[in-house]
């Protein structure tokens, strides 16, 4: 007997259904069995068939009205096709879509990598008629082809970009998936599949991806702004006489649980001060919440520091929302720009002082939280006491401590090491290497009387660094500083003194405007950021922007 006699086998039926003609694994009568029920009513033209622990894939041919041929295959090892085609009565129209799909393209090779079948779309596509590129190498229809590479191999390649080249000069990128064909262990072919039709596909999932990056991106870069660093004590950069003070008077002050008041202009570096003292005391391993006072909008002040109940107001969240007095129980609060708080909300504010107890906003429930108070702000509160603009009872509530943080014009000692100490930070930041300071420099930059106090400082050093040429910061690199310098002349008269001060108020106004030009494009439009980087209210940043616009 043939040796394919036992892979293979051919029954013939007459009209009726009775077999007429029987050869290879077909003469088995157990098989014919389970056959016929399958072929005779016409609707099975491909099924599985499992008997005698082998498998079989059975194919049914109509004979042109004269009864029908049917096909018999020994596929052992493809338990799940022999399931497949003997449990799936639309089999064959799954395969045949498959096959014929105008959205999924295939092609099948040999193991020599010769083409056995390609797909319609394929050979659309491709400018070929039917059955044309069949015996053919791969790589003379489908240039750059690794299907071969892969029928030899043996290994898959899936989700690769395959830049297709087809006819009248037509170029279009698609994912393509490369898998081997195995039969009994040994690799007989290759099968490629296209995962898109055309580039229009590709193209707008690409866009999504990148879109989907872009965000991802975005989000890491705001995340990474909002979330503050743990400032500790050695982090305040300074050796000088009025620093090593305050340090000596933090290190008392962290230990014990009052509330401390911390004052100094614009800049000198309160948010710092108030970190350090967090990491300081007995609170640390707790939360410490940042609030600055003066950017909160009115209209959600009192929502954002006591929270509120479900459908309190309109836009109020589903499940409600914790304040900022909730999220600091047993840590401490940081109120930033104290000074700016209405009066309305310094009244709430003494109440919840007084023994921490509040309500959120629509609630009635009363609620506890026991936080450290950390206060600040460049305000000059006994005058404002005096304007009747802030509360005298609220001011002895949040200053049972009391520290002055020094302006740069007092400690100009530390400016070497604080200059030094940015050019690090900025070089880290931006993966530069680092420049050396000419040491005219720190003579030049302590003749100066920095009304912007450390902030100020910062953005000159950096803003010399984006446009220094060379390995050395040199005096010419900080040209806009000296307009600050201490005006020393003779004795002038009245109507001299008046004009220099206008002269200087212009000159510090425009200074303002372009200082604050600069911090919206660092921040990207963003006012509450720029407001709280150049401790400012959020009320006066708008003034001035809109000075800006008129400028």
């Amino acid at each position: 007997m043939p040796r394919d006699s036992r892979t293979y086998g051919l029954l013939v039926l007459d009209e009726a259904g009775r077999p007429q003609l029987r050869c290879g694994v077909a003469l088995d009568d157990a098989l014919l069995a389970q056959i016929l029920p399958q072929v005779r009513d016409g609707k099975r033209q491909l099924t599985g068939i499992s008997q005698g622990g082998s498998d079989y894939v059975v194919a049914a041919l109509p004979l042109a009205g004269q009864g029908s041929a049917v096909l018999i295959q020994v596929c052992d090892g493809a338990d799940e096709l022999v399931d497949f085609l003997g449990t799936v009565d639309f089999a064959p129209d799954i395969l045949n879509q498959l096959l014929t799909s105008p959205f999924d393209g295939m092609t099948v090779v040999d193991r020599d990598g010769c083409i056995v079948y390609i797909s319609p779309v394929h050979e659309k596509y491709f400018g070929l008629d039917r059955g044309a590129a069949t015996g053919r190498h791969v790589t003379e229809i489908i240039k750059n082809s690794r299907l071969h590479v892969v029928a030899r191999s043996g290994q898959p390649e899936i989700g690769q970009m395959h830049k297709m080249h087809g006819q009248n000069q037509n170029v279009s990128d698609r994912i393509v998936s490369r898998l081997p064909v195995q039969r009994n262990g040994e690799v007989v072919g290759a099968i490629g599949r296209i995962m898109f039709k055309g580039p229009d596909q590709l193209l707008a999932m690409s866009r999504e991806i990148s879109a989907l990056k872009s965000e991802v991106e975005y989000y890491k870069r705001e995340a990474k702004l909002l979330r503050k660093p743990s400032y500790e004590i050695d982090d305040i950069i300074g050796d000088s006489k009025a620093l090593k003070q305050l340090k000596a008077d933090m290190r008392r002050v962290a230990r014990l649980d009052v509330p401390v008041l911390i004052l100094g202009e614009s800049g000198t570096g309160k948010e710092l001060v108030a970190q350090a003292l967090h990491q300081l005391s007995q609170r640390r391993e707790k939360p410490m919440v940042m609030v600055n006072a003066g950017a909160l909008p009115e209209n959600l002040v009192e929502s954002e520091l006591f929270g509120h109940e479900a459908g309190a107001f309109t836009g109020a969240k589903k499940n409600g929302r914790q304040g900022k007095f909730e999220a600091a129980h047993n840590g401490s609060l940081f109120l930033d720009e104290i000074g700016e708080m209405p009066l309305e909300m310094q009244v709430k504010l003494l109440r919840v002082l007084q023994d921490g107890s509040f309500e959120r906003v629509g609630g009635d429930e009363r609620k506890f939280s026991n936080f450290r108070l950390i206060a600040a702000t460049n305000r000059e509160l006994g005058r404002m006491i005096e304007e009747e603009t802030f509360r005298l009872d609220l001011y002895y509530r949040i200053s049972g401590v009391t520290l002055h943080v020094p302006p740069l014009r007092e400690r100009l000692e530390d400016i070497p090491a604080l200059v030094d100490h940015f050019i690090r930070s900025f070089a880290t930041r931006q993966n530069l290497s680092r420049v050396k300071v000419h040491p005219e420099v720190y003579d030049y930059l302590q003749r100066q009387q920095w009304p912007g106090n450390i902030r100020q400082l910062q953005h000159e050093v950096e803003h010399a660094l984006i446009f220094c040429d060379g390995n050395e910061l040199a005096v010419d690199n900080f040209p806009h500083v000296d307009i600050f310098a201490e005006q020393k002349s003779k004795p002038r008269s009245q109507a001299a003194v008046s004009e220099a001060g206008e002269e200087l108020k212009t000159t510090l106004d425009r200074v303002e405007l372009l200082t604050i030009s600069e911090a919206m494009t660092r921040h990207r439009e963003n006012k509450k950021r720029v407001a709280e980087e150049l401790g400012i209210s959020r009320s006066y940043l708008y003034k001035r922007l809109r000075d800006l616009e008129d400028s």
